[in-house]
């Protein structure tokens, strides 16, 4: 029975053997991950080509990676191919450049989360309107960036991008005026709304207009993809 399992572990060493020669870095990431989506999306328009867009890290993903750690030196990144959050940033910084999306300098003082909130609630039951940026209908990106326009904050148009400005915030450390995002009629960040507190967040639904909803309702709880903290 030794004798066996020594057997076998020899033979697992030496199938892994071709792939230690070659170096191959042992990619992160297991099942499908937003970021790895984001990332894949994001490649082709800095000029590195992809195979997929699912969402699941494969060698070829790893590779795109590791072309990108080495292209972009300002970065000082390790060539590793992991898609660690250095590289993460980099990627999202280096596209938000390619688009010409700005960064965000939130204006000084204390609580404007609430303030955020504050004004966010006063739309409440303005209509839906597909591209919609005002008082006669919004969408919920048009919503989102008429609340922070109001606060002298300007953030990009659409949920996509507004998904790349700020920094990320895991769900236990949610804050109010964070921008909460979810993964509805397509895929990655399609729906955005405002965080309120409480687990709530205000935002425009296409069924019914700017409203108050829970994000651990059934719907939203299986479509939350993150949020982004703007302040």
């Amino acid at each position: 029975m030794k004798s066996l399992r020594i057997f076998c572990l020899v033979f697992i060493v030496f199938l892994a053997l071709p792939a230690l020669a070659k170096g191959q870095p042992a990619y992160k990431g297991a099942g499908k991950d937003e970021r790895i989506a984001f990332v894949q999306k994001s490649l082709p328009v800095l000029g590195i080509k992809i195979d997929r867009t699912d969402g699941l890290m494969s060698k070829k993903t790893g590779k795109a990676i590791k072309k990108f750690q080495k292209k972009f030196t300002q970065f000082k990144l390790k060539p590793t191919g992991l898609l660690d959050d250095a590289t993460y940033r980099a990627i999202q910084d280096e596209l938000n450049k390619k688009q010409g999306v700005q960064p965000i300098t939130p204006p000084p003082g204390k609580g404007k989360g609430a303030g955020i909130v504050q004004t966010a609630a006063l739309y409440k039951g303005v209509p839906y309107r597909f591209g919609g940026t005002d008082i006669k209908g919004f969408d919920c990106s048009g919503y989102t960036a008429f609340i922070f326009q109001k606060h002298n904050i300007t953030l990009p148009r659409t949920a996509d991008v507004q998904f790349r400005v700020g920094s990320a915030v895991e769900r236990k450390n949610l804050a109010a005026g964070d921008l909460v995002f979810f993964e509805t009629y397509e895929k990655g960040p399609s729906h955005v709304g405002i965080y309120a507190g409480g687990g709530k967040f205000w935002h425009a639904s296409s069924s019914r207009g700017v409203m108050l909803s829970g994000l651990d309702e059934q719907y939203w709880r299986s479509r939350y993809l993150g949020a982004r903290r703007i302040l």
